[in-house]
């Protein structure tokens, strides 16, 4: 399982992580039962504090894509959020359309951005 984080990034490095791994689960890299790291193996491969990966463990576990079980660790349930129906993703797409379109954007570079970040999800890196 190959997770970075970055602290140039301006997301905190627990979303980062949890950002990481809904990745891997979308790609088909953690399918469902699928063991995740220990908090404590993932905090020392990434140099970061314990807490910060049990936050995104946390954060993983609300919305529905992973079990964690104490003395066992954390698996992979599911590979679909539940705790965000269609309507709210929509929502929030229309606000970035519509924060590209403000920003100069032309459709067809919106499009073709769209579609960048559509194959950098499924082939495993950003578009």
């Amino acid at each position: 399982m190959s997770i970075t984080v970055s602290a140039s990034d301006r997301r905190p490095i627990y979303q980062q992580v949890a950002d990481e791994i809904k990745a891997l689960i979308v790609r088909g890299e953690l399918a469902e039962g699928a063991a995740l790291p220990s908090v404590r193996q993932l905090a020392a491969d990434l140099g970061v504090n314990l807490n910060t990966i049990a936050v995104a463990y946390r954060a993983l576990q609300e919305e529905g894509l992973i079990a964690i079980r104490h003395g066992s660790g954390a698996v992979v349930t599911a590979r679909r959020t539940t705790s965000t129906s269609q309507k709210d993703l929509r929502r929030t797409l229309g606000t970035v359309l519509m924060q590209m379109m403000l920003s100069g954007m032309e459709r067809a570079e919106i499009l073709s951005a769209v579609g960048a970040e559509l194959r950098g999800l499924q082939k495993g890196g950003r578009g």
